[in-house]
């Protein structure tokens, strides 16, 4: 990296008589103030967003900031990391920020980098916006903040932003904090290169195997990709199979990277004209536990009916927090995916946040049920964080974690090599007379291959939602009867995510029912009559002003009420509105909250099992 310095203030060079830019006079080196890095060498992408300019953002709020200094920087100074928290705090602490800006490609100049405050009274409006123009050529650029008009309605630092002309345009971006006089931090020490081919590295990836796979659906789908049939891998999970972290976001995600591993292992090569014969599914959205996934499964994954996938990897373990069964969502999508006629391979994938913290002591008893291989990302990499190179350290938590969520690229690759570590196993198990998919009987999941029918075992959490089926506009459910009130508009502002490997969004759940204002004391609910066992809202998270909450009745009581600021971004929010054993007729009213009657709301849509 280029370390010359320019300030903010600095947008013109002086040109030589050769064309070449000329240095300003160089003046006394100036003492070099205590920092902290907030990103380091990070990949950034600039994608497209519904308003303004592609850009790769970064949020900051929910404590995001502190624990990106914390991790990066190795700051453990819980006085400075609390100051981060607010915009006065932030302020009091930071005299300037460093941000550096390295594009490979040269046509790209420039880069605009932006700083933004939520508002105290409105948090994407009030609070000040920061915009400065950064040159792509490696050069740091100073911004001091004593020169900038703050807002006396700021509240916390929200994100930061890297906004460029084209969507896919990549750089390697470095944001530092200069402090002020008074608060010091140790010297940031960064991390030599992961070393992918030592020996240390082969046996990280060797933990993450927890299970292998015991009903033999793995071995099979091999085999058929081996002999040449169509065979179809599929992920299923959150934003880390989304690809966030990942840059470009949908080639270098372990997803596209594991069926990459697939094809080059298993795969048979075809004419350029011709069809892959094994395809790519990738659905991960942002935010959402196995709760929505479950609903989305048959439209994000089987697309309505027309794809079986063979292989289906579920990755839940840092999102189903959010699940309000603790485990019966989960284990309903597990049985939903193995109960389809093809018999599918379902292999479990526990990811992890920076913090150690995954879900996978709930989730591994249904591997250990049904027989599923379990691979742990946390089981791999958490025992050596810390740890020398020299003393079995592999790769450190400021190179795995892009934030304090998702990987980075060199993260991602060690998911996908994880998965490849177990796909190398199950291939070095089968023979000719051993695991033959055409002689599988499924020992734990009941049933010979000529059958469509066949038994799951009883479930660990329970199987509720095993048959959850999704009711929008688009897939009407012939016993509902709707009437939508005002709620007759569609919302087209959704959560967008990078489906297959596909550079931009696609909608999440765009046949929606977006309320529509009307004028006061005429106000119309929305209405559904359903004869169902269990009922699941999906509803519309958002950050912006114009949504408000709305109550949920079942059956004339109140439910819920339902707030789209609670998570304060553009996302889908699931709600079970009843479980029952039972099927019986319900009545669903869904009206505006007192005092919102003027706002919005959206209802994406619900699950539900007959």
């Amino acid at each position: 990296m280029d370390h010359s310095t320019r300030s903010a203030a600095e947008t013109q060079d002086t040109i030589n008589e050769e064309g070449r830019q000329a240095p300003h006079a160089p003046r006394d080196p100036v003492e070099r103030r205590s920092f902290c890095y907030v990103l380091f060498d990070v990949q950034a992408e600039a994608t497209v967003r519904p308003t303004g300019q592609p850009s790769q953002e970064i949020y900051l709020d929910n404590g995001r900031l502190a624990e990106n200094v914390r991790w990066t920087s190795g700051v453990e100074d819980e006085a400075i990391l609390q100051l981060l928290g607010t915009c006065e705090g932030f302020r009091q602490l930071v005299h300037s920020m460093g941000v550096t800006v390295e594009s490979a490609d040269p046509s790209v100049r420039s880069v605009t980098f932006l700083l933004q405050h939520w508002g105290k009274q409105s948090r994407y409006e009030t609070g000040t916006t920061l915009r400065v123009n950064c040159p792509a050529d490696g050069a740091e650029t100073i911004i001091e903040l004593g020169s900038v008009a703050w807002s006396q309605d700021d509240d916390i630092p929200g994100k930061m932003a890297f906004e460029s002309e084209q969507p896919g345009d990549l750089a390697k971006v470095t944001v530092a904090l200069y402090l002020n006089d008074g608060y010091s931090v140790p010297e940031p020490q960064m991390d030599s290169p992961v070393s992918f081919e030592s020996e240390t590295y082969l046996a990280m990836i060797v933990r993450s195997q927890l299970r292998s796979d015991h009903t033999g659906r793995l071995r099979a789908a091999i085999q058929r990709a081996q002999s040449g049939e169509a065979v179809t891998v599929a992920y299923i999970g959150g934003s880390i199979t989304q690809g966030a972290g990942a840059k470009p976001i949908h080639t270098e995600c372990y997803a596209h990277l594991s069926y990459q591993d697939f094809v080059t292992r298993f795969g048979q090569a075809t004419a350029q004209d011709e069809e892959p014969s094994i395809r790519f599914i990738k659905a991960g959205v942002g935010g959402t536990p196995s709760e929505l996934g479950m609903i989305r499964y048959d439209r994000d994954v089987r697309r309505d009916g027309e794809v079986l996938p063979d292989i289906v990897v579920v990755e839940y373990a840092v999102n189903d927090a959010d699940d309000e069964t603790e485990g019966e969502c989960y284990e309903s999508l597990c049985r939903k995916i193995l109960s389809a006629p093809n018999r599918p391979a379902v292999i479990l994938l526990f990811s992890v946040f920076m913090n150690d913290w995954n879900l996978q002591d709930r989730l591994l008893p249904i591997a250990e049920r049904y027989g599923l291989p379990a691979v742990s990302i946390k089981d791999a990499v958490v025992p050596q964080f810390g740890r020398a190179r020299d003393q079995g350290g592999v790769i450190s938590k400021r190179q795995f974690f892009y934030d304090i969520y998702h990987p980075t690229n060199d993260g991602h690759r060690i998911m996908a090599d994880c998965l490849g570590e177990l796909f190398r196993l199950e291939a070095a198990k089968m023979t000719n007379e051993e695991d033959s998919y055409r002689q599988n009987t499924d020992a734990l999941l009941h049933g010979n291959r000529s059958s469509s029918a066949f038994e799951l075992p009883n479930p660990v959490y329970g199987a509720a939602f095993e048959s959850v089926r999704l009711l929008d506009r688009k897939d009407h459910f012939a016993g509902a009867e709707i009437d939508p009130g005002d709620f007759t508009a569609v919302d087209a502002d959704l959560h967008f995510v990078e489906l297959d490997d596909q550079p931009l969004g696609t909608p999440q759940l765009p046949h929606n029912w977006m309320h529509v204002p009307t004028a006061e004391g005429d106000h119309r609910p929305f209405r559904l009559k359903i004869r169902s066992r269990n009922l699941l809202l999906i509803f519309k998270d958002s950050g912006s002003p114009e949504f408000g909450r709305a109550e949920v009745y079942v059956d004339g009581r109140l439910h819920k009420v339902a707030d789209p600021h609670l998570n304060n971004w553009t996302h889908c929010n699931t709600v079970i509105l009843f479980q029952e054993q039972a099927a019986a007729e319900h009545e669903i009213e869904i009206r505006m909250a007192s005092g919102d009657e003027q706002l919005t709301f959206t209802v994406l849509g619900f699950g539900y099992t007959e």
